[in-house]
């Protein structure tokens, strides 16, 4: 694999296009796309029905006569029930009816006699075959969503259990590097077996305790379920240990073989030694790694916006948008900043970085090159490129924070963290210009003419992406937001891609209707492997915190006797890079909702500060050794040759800048973020 190869543009993918399992995985997330849309069009399509028929609620197309009597001698009846009353002699108390209260009775029976009766006329003035064909389709459809409610779990579980199960056929669930040799390929679906064995303990001893608590018939299903994926796994381990692909050459293990362990195994062997030999706590890898099924939603949108990631890639829009700034022939310095304050945006919109890193990665690397930039330079830019973009409207990290935790707002985080991202970007243009030098543009003759004639071809794409977003805000009346944008994007990024495959632009004998589908299915396969291999690592993640969770380190970090929100606020900034050093951003954020949050905010901690502080820490670990989650997306974006060719030669700086010079923005960016505001409320 070389840069290349892989930021070429085309349907052609990373990694082998499985048209099965891409297509189903297609429909699959299309489905939860119709549920996740399916409150909305319900509401639209009773809208349509008020709109198009006076008092539809009420109105039945097929409706039964009925059968009370709307003719009543009521002071016949009231002289009936009170001869017909005989005291009981076995009653302590016992009166004569009052006919006063009879009567009463007897007529508000009649009033409501009278109004079924001119209900039923209503319904049979008003009643038409479109009524009741509408009325059944809406019925439906309600019915759907009711009996269907629960489904979104199953669905998430066979949405991993596909993906991942692909990211374990090809190998590519995420490590500190692959593995070089035929040992080292062993040992890695070795430990891949001995994790997923693992669960499966968890999973039985976990199962064994429901099968003993009444009411748990529905959570035995999910642990079943969960099981068979486990298995699934296991099994594939095997077949990979012994059917090893050609390329790998006979080896040794070294010590540095352990960098090709998944991090999911590394992390699934840790949690369970500590929940088995220290906690005693044999079920707490099934019970930390199953809260993904509780917030199945949340990473169903995850998966989503993989797939819109995707879907970007089989576009020329990332080509487009580069060939804006071609004409001014930024250098490299330039470009580098030009690229990190561009691609903020698209990355707030794709979910998380590491799904931009994987989209457009290969071509940010290289138009960097093109433009003289170094290899180390391109790879931190690459890494970097979106990263800060994690503060930005809409990214989903916000929603899930806003989501975990009451005391603040989407609105307040996205606030602060424009300002966050204006600083950090900042910072890292004067960086990169300081550093590297020859930082002036030299634009050819006409390059804003030119520039302004690359921006219309772009012109087509925004106005169907605007037409999208207004379409589903007039059918259903959505509209486009942060809570939104998981379900309207896709929807979008079809209509984009349909766009795209014009005729100029597609394989000779190719119709449009062909090639957006084999576009649409290359995309799902791409987000196969990655929704796997991201899923895996949040779920272990969720599991590896929950050591944090179970032990005292919280109580101990922060004692009862700790006042100064200063020593906390020192106490958070670390702790929170440790924790995105190693642990996805969505699992940390889970993992710090139910920990660190209120102990801190308990001390004096602003929370809105507190989650600002939290999400640049979290850009600073994922940015960070040893795991470095954006630097390994990096690599396999542009292969691992070339990110071995950045450091041979040089001094330290320019054989590891690509780790440096992140470390080098991030750190002063999260130390202004943590202590400068609170100067203005903490002294």
């Amino acid at each position: 694999m070389i840069w290349r190869v892989l930021s070429a543009a085309g349907t052609k993918t990373l990694y082998p296009v499985h048209r099965l399992h891409g297509a189903v995985l297609l429909l699959l997330l299309m489905f939860t796309l119709l549920l996740g849309m399916g409150n909305s069009l319900h509401s639209r399509l009773l809208w349509v029905g008020e709109q198009t028929w006076p008092n539809y609620y009420t109105l039945d197309p097929s409706p039964t006569e009925p059968a009370c009597q709307l003719n009543v001698d009521i002071d016949a009846e009231v002289k009936r029930r009170i001869e017909a009353y005989k005291p009981d002699p076995d009653a302590l108390f016992s009166s004569p009816p009052d006919p006063g209260a009879i009567r009463k009775s007897l007529e508000r029976n009649v009033e409501l006699c009278q109004k079924k009766y001119q209900a039923y006329q209503y319904n049979l003035e008003h009643g038409s075959k479109a009524l009741a064909i509408f009325k059944s389709v809406e019925q439906g459809f309600a019915d759907f969503l009711l009996n269907n409610m629960g489904l979104t779990r199953y669905l998430f579980i066979a949405m991993f259990a596909m993906a991942a199960a692909i990211a374990a056929l090809d190998a590519d669930h995420i490590a500190l590097r692959l593995p070089r040799n035929r040992r080292e390929w062993k040992l890695s679906q070795a430990s891949q077996f001995f994790t997923n064995a693992l669960m499966i303990i968890g999973l039985r001893s976990y199962t064994g305790d429901l099968e003993a608590s009444p009411g748990s018939a529905d959570a035995l299903v999910i642990q079943h379920a969960w099981t068979a994926v486990f298995l699934l796994f296991m099994v594939i381990n095997v077949v990979r240990f012994f059917l090893i692909p050609g390329r790998m050459g006979p080896g040794e293990l070294r010590p540095s073989s352990l960098l090709a362990i998944p991090l999911f195994a590394i992390m699934g062997a840790i949690a369970m030694a500590y929940f088995f030999f220290i906690d005693g706590y044999t079920s707490g890898l099934a019970i930390y790694f199953g809260m993904m099924t509780d917030l199945s939603s949340i990473f169903i949108n995850i998966g989503l916006y993989v797939l819109v990631g995707m879907m970007l890639k089989q576009t020329r829009i990332p080509e487009l948008l580069i060939n804006i700034i071609k004409p001014y022939q930024l250098p490299a310095p330039i470009l580098a900043s030009v690229m990190i304050f561009a691609t903020a945006f698209p990355t707030a919109f794709t979910g998380a970085s590491g799904i931009f890193i994987l989209a457009v990665g290969g071509v940010v690397y290289d138009e960097l090159r093109r433009a003289g930039a170094g290899r180390q330079l391109s790879l931190a830019t690459t890494a970097m490129s979106g990263s800060l973009g994690v503060v930005l409207n809409p990214c989903l990290l916000i929603v899930v924070v806003a989501a975990l935790n009451k005391e603040v707002t989407t609105t307040e985080l996205y606030g602060w963290g424009f300002w966050v991202f204006i600083m950090s970007a900042s910072l890292f243009t004067l960086v990169v210009c300081k550093s590297e030098g020859n930082w002036k543009p030299r634009p050819v003759q006409g390059a804003f003419a030119q520039s302004v004639a690359n921006l219309r071809p772009l012109i087509p794409y925004a106005l169907m992406a605007a037409a999208v977003i207004i379409a589903i805000w007039v059918i259903l009346g959505l509209q486009f937001d942060e809570y939104s944008a998981p379900m309207i994007l896709p929807l979008v990024m079809m209509a984009l891609v349909a766009l795209d495959a014009s005729r100029h632009n597609r394989e000779p004998g190719e119709t449009r209707a062909s090639a957006f589908w084999t576009r649409n299915v290359a995309a799902a396969s791409d987000s196969a492997v990655h929704i796997g291999a991201l899923l895996g690592l949040i779920g272990f993640t969720l599991c590896l915190g929950g050591i944090l969770e179970r032990s005292d380190i919280v109580t101990e970090l922060f004692p009862e006797d700790l006042t100064s929100p200063w020593v906390a606020m020192a106490i958070i900034v670390v702790m929170l890079t440790l924790i995105g050093m190693v642990m996805d951003p969505f699992g940390a954020v889970v993992l710090v909702s139910a920990t660190v949050a209120q102990p801190a905010m308990q001390i004096g901690i602003d929370p809105v500060h507190f989650w600002v502080v939290c999400l640049v820490a979290f850009e600073l670990g994922y940015l960070s050794p040893p795991v470095a989650l954006n630097h390994l997306l990096t690599r396999q974006v542009v292969g691992e040759e070339e990110v071995l060719a950045a450091e041979r030669s040089g001094s330290i700086w320019h054989r590891y800048e690509r780790l440096l010079l992140p470390l080098l923005v991030m750190i002063p960016t999260l130390l202004a973020t943590g202590f400068i505001p609170m100067l203005f409320y903490a002294l």
